[in-house]
């Protein structure tokens, strides 16, 4: 009998129970803030680095776009949805690329390939408006070349037939739905964006292994999933314009200020969300 008792304090000492999650690495792991970015930071200009970053940019949303694009022209082809990868194909193909993406640029650039996850990002301070600008602009100009090389594997008449793969709010929703979807979806997109690159997070949860790219890869596959029905699914207003200006038809751009007005309202709600709301919450517990 003692020697059971002896078993049982041994394996009290040996295995003590688990504290709950966020509270194990708060005692022994201190945090600090890492200071705002500058709103404009003049030396930027003179590094490399920043110019790798922005080309970083360009590729990532030129390869981002040539997938998905083609893509959804592979589904839009097809002559029953049961012979394409329909719906789920697409999501999971814009969903997999942010991924495979996010993954490869992140060391580099950060891996926004999305001037609403830049927007966000610079709302929160965590780059200059130099970088957030050269961002955008790199962001566009590779998801025009994307849908270009898109253009012109599919011919101008499949192209035009099957209308680009260009975002527009679909028959049976308004406007207001294609701008709320937008919005939504947007907020979802960035608000993992901050949560799966928070350091705060990860120096207090660093017990819990997270791949940050995965989680933001899957978000914008759900977003798809649920909005591709309403407006084929903006939230990214790179990948509007590219489709928009190698189709070039009036029904795309007549909506195309949804897919630039929405998605900046989502990535700015989930930058207040989340520096406000979420991180305003103390790192050590107070007595």
């Amino acid at each position: 009998m003692e020697n059971k008792e002896e078993d049982v304090k041994v394996g009290a000492n040996k295995f003590s129970e688990r504290q709950p999650l966020g509270i194990a690495a708060q005692g022994d792991k201190d945090y600090k803030e890492p200071p705002p970015a500058p709103l404009f930071e003049p030396g930027e200009l003179k590094s490399w680095s920043f110019y790798r970053a922005g080309i970083a940019e360009f590729v990532a949303t030129f390869l981002f776009l040539y997938i998905t694009i083609l893509t959804v022209m592979g589904v839009n082809r097809s002559p029953t949805k049961c012979s394409s990868v329909g719906i789920q194909g697409i999501a999971w193909a814009f969903g997999g690329m942010i991924f495979a993406l996010v993954y490869c640029t992140a060391g580099i650039s950060g891996g926004h390939i999305n001037p609403a996850v830049t927007f966000g990002l610079f709302l929160a301070r965590k780059l200059s408006l130099t970088r957030a600008l050269f961002y955008i602009v790199m962001q566009c100009l590779g998801a025009i070349c994307g849908a270009g090389v898109v253009k012109g594997f599919e011919g101008n008449a499949r192209y035009e037939m099957f209308k680009g793969g260009a975002n527009f709010v679909n028959s049976g929703y308004t406007k207001g739905d294609g701008l709320g979807a937008e919005i939504v979806g947007t907020f979802i997109l960035v608000y993992t964006v901050f949560s799966a690159t928070d350091a705060k997070r990860n120096a207090r949860d660093s017990h819990v292994p997270i791949l940050a790219p995965l989680p933001i890869g899957f978000a914008v596959f759900l977003v798809h999933l649920a909005t591709i029905p309403i407006t084929g699914t903006g939230i990214n207003p790179a990948r509007s314009l590219g489709a928009a200006i190698i189709y070039n038809r009036d029904h795309a751009w007549d909506d195309q200020w949804i897919f630039w007005v929405g998605p900046f309202i989502g990535a700015a709600l989930a930058a207040v969300y989340h520096q406000i709301v979420i991180r305003a919450i103390p790192f050590k517990a107070r007595a």
